[in-house]
C-alpha cells in the first residue's frame, strides 16, 4: 500500500492486492481516493492506472456534480425542450442554504436555486427539480396549470416519488 499527493486530486492511496488479477478499481473512502490494482503491476502500469482511474472519477464528478455554468445550460435546455422557450432564466446556482427545500424561484428577478443536496442524484431527479422552478418563471403557484407545466417532463412521477423517499429516510428516526 503506498499513499501520495496529487495535485487537484489530493491523497490517493494505491492498494496491491495478490487476489485481483486483471481488474482495478477506484473508489472515495475517508477523505481519499483508493485505487485497487493486482500487486504484479509495475511501477510505470500503477501510474499509468492511477491517471486513468482519476479521469474517470473527475468525468463521473463532473457529470454527477454540475457547475453553475452547467446548470444554467441544462436549465436552458429543458425550457427549450419542454416549456417552449417561455421560461429563460436570468440565473440559475447552486447553493448550501436550503435544508427543506430541493430549490427554489424568484419570479420577479428570474433566478433560480438549487440546492446542493441534489448534487449527485441522478440526472433525471435534477431536470425534475430544475424544470419545477422554471415552471414557476411561469406560474408562481402550485395549481392545476403549473402540474400541466412540470407534468410534461416524462420522469415527474419517478422524480417526486425519489425525492419523497429521500425526505422520508431523512425525516424518519432509525428504529
Amino acid at each position: 500500500m503506498s499513499e501520495r499527493e496529487i495535485e487537484g486530486h489530493g491523497t490517493v492511496e494505491v492498494r496491491r492486492s495478490t487476489r485481483r488479477r486483471k481488474t482495478v478499481s477506484a473508489y472515495r473512502e475517508a477523505g481519499r481516493t483508493v485505487v485497487a490494482i493486482p500487486s504484479r503491476f509495475t511501477r510505470a502500469e500503477e501510474d499509468a492506472w492511477v491517471n486513468r482511474m482519476l479521469e474517470r472519477m473527475a468525468a463521473s464528478d463532473q457529470r454527477r456534480r454540475p457547475s453553475d455554468a452547467d446548470l444554467a445550460a441544462r436549465a436552458a435546455d429543458l425550457c427549450a425542450a419542454y416549456l417552449d422557450g417561455l421560461a429563460p432564466p436570468a440565473s440559475v446556482e447552486w447553493v448550501a442554504n436550503q435544508d427543506t427545500r430541493w430549490g427554489s424561484c424568484t419570479p420577479a428577478r428570474r433566478t433560480i436555486r438549487i440546492s446542493d443536496r441534489v448534487q449527485g442524484m441522478p440526472e433525471w431527479v435534477l431536470d425534475y427539480v430544475l424544470l419545477h422552478e422554471l415552471a414557476h418563471l411561469l406560474v408562481p403557484g402550485h395549481g392545476t396549470d403549473f402540474w400541466h407545466l412540470v407534468e410534461r417532463y416524462p420522469q415527474t412521477e419517478r422524480a417526486r416519488g425519489f425525492l419523497l423517499g429521500i425526505s422520508y429516510a431523512r425525516d424518519t428516526p432509525a428504529r
